[in-house]
């Protein structure tokens, strides 16, 4: 394997945000409350959300904290810093002025009989309006909504590199290998899951999930545990080797685990006996259990069959940023403007799925050659190597796989 690029990881990262587009679809027809909701919404298909919904952003921070860890031994920490601000924040600005705006607007069109125009919504929601209520559920505005993972992973790579600062890389990589070396067989299974175990007991029932940075304590709890665990196993080619060996029990034990959670999730509330309300507690290491095992089995998979590079991972890697920041407000405006066609909802689910994907990587296409899109969608410079890339962009771009 390159010592410098785990490539695997990159297709991995590529496939998790991908799913994001089929998850954030999957929300407009489910019984839980989301910007805009199909008229057909129901819980038939919570349980396929259910699989991915545990792991998917755990798995993303995870793979961050390892890219994170590679940068650390590239440049100094104050440049990582500044770069990391850069391509973060200016596209989270950016897309908080134009990208998620339309979210709201239809949100509160549908929610509160919204009858303002587009441009009156607008300077009610850049003047930080929040009288968009249903009574104690407000919209603040501005928001972030779906690009909070992107602040998350800005300060989370800011406190790391202040660590990385204060303790030296030396004494960072001495702290790494010997986390390495703790963790082996049963161990790489049972203690990253026990720290999601202690961060849910603790802290889930008094800080449920907000995206609000200062204010969201059970999500920085694992997911900042999760980025941390990548920084510190990035350079750990034995562990990953490990993780190859634990693929089939690990895919065993996120099956298992999440048929357990459907299960309990799925009793009705006239049925939550004290008898059942007993079974909590060993739900939650389920839960946690659930966490953890689909992060090994994708990555012990991966590990075996995706260590290797080519044109597509090139392309995908730098289309999946652009593709994030696009994805939700694709599918919430075009649910909202195809909802009086009264489509069946898996004619209208598969539209939305493909039109997101051909229009997001359409924009991708245009905004990788203008230098002055790409800071705004988080891409780089445009280099003598990036203008070479671009020139041979059709035959990289011919195949851009789901």
């Amino acid at each position: 394997m390159n010592n410098n690029r785990l490539y695997f990881l990159d297709w991995i990262r590529i496939f998790a945000f991908f799913v994001l587009i089929f998850y954030h679809t999957g929300m407009y027809y489910v019984s839980w409350d989301w910007h805009v909701k199909s008229p057909y919404a129901s819980t038939a298909i919570e349980p396929l959300m259910i699989l991915s919904s545990p792991w998917r952003l755990g798995l993303l921070f995870m793979i961050s904290g390892v890219a994170t860890a590679f940068m650390l031994k590239k440049m100094r920490v104050g440049a990582l810093l500044k770069q990391r601000s850069w391509r973060l924040l200016v596209p989270l600005v950016f897309g908080m002025l134009v990208i998620v705006p339309p979210q709201a607007y239809f949100e509160v069109v549908e929610k509160v009989a919204y009858q303002g125009g587009y441009g009156e919504f607008m300077r009610l929601y850049v003047s930080g309006y929040h009288g968009f209520c249903r009574g104690d559920d407000c919209l603040s505005m501005p928001t972030w909504n779906h690009l909070w993972f992107v602040i998350y992973l800005w300060a989370y790579t800011m406190i790391i590199g202040g660590v990385a600062w204060a303790m030296g890389g030396a004494l960072l990589q001495a702290c790494a290998d010997a986390l390495g070396r703790q963790l082996t067989g049963w161990k790489i299974i049972v203690l990253p899951t026990i720290v999601l175990a202690i961060a849910r007991f603790a802290l889930a029932d008094s800080f449920p999930s907000t995206h609000n940075l200062t204010r969201d304590w059970y999500n920085h709890a694992q997911y900042f545990s999760l980025f941390v665990l990548g920084v510190m196993l990035a350079t750990q080619n034995g562990f990953w080797a490990k993780v190859d060996g634990l693929r089939w029990t690990s895919l065993g034990l996120w099956l298992a685990s999440w048929a357990m959670v459907v299960i309990y999730w799925s009793i009705p509330e006239t049925m939550l006996t004290t008898d059942v309300a007993q079974w909590k507690p060993l739900l939650r290491m389920v839960y946690c259990l659930g966490q953890w095992a689909p992060i090994l089995a994708i990555c012990g998979f991966g590990h075996r069959h995706l260590a290797f590079d080519s044109a597509k991972r090139r392309y995908l890697t730098e289309a999946v940023f652009p593709v994030y920041i696009l994805h939700q407000t694709l599918i919430v405006s075009m649910a909202h403007w195809l909802k009086p066609l009264k489509l069946a909802p898996g004619t209208e689910g598969a539209l939305l799925i493909v039109l997101t994907f051909s229009i997001s990587f359409g924009v991708f296409e245009v905004v990788r050659r203008v230098a002055v899109l790409r800071p705004l969608f988080g891409l780089g410079r445009i280099t003598s190597q990036t203008s070479a890339y671009v020139a041979q962009a059709p035959a990289a771009a011919a195949t851009p796989a789901l």
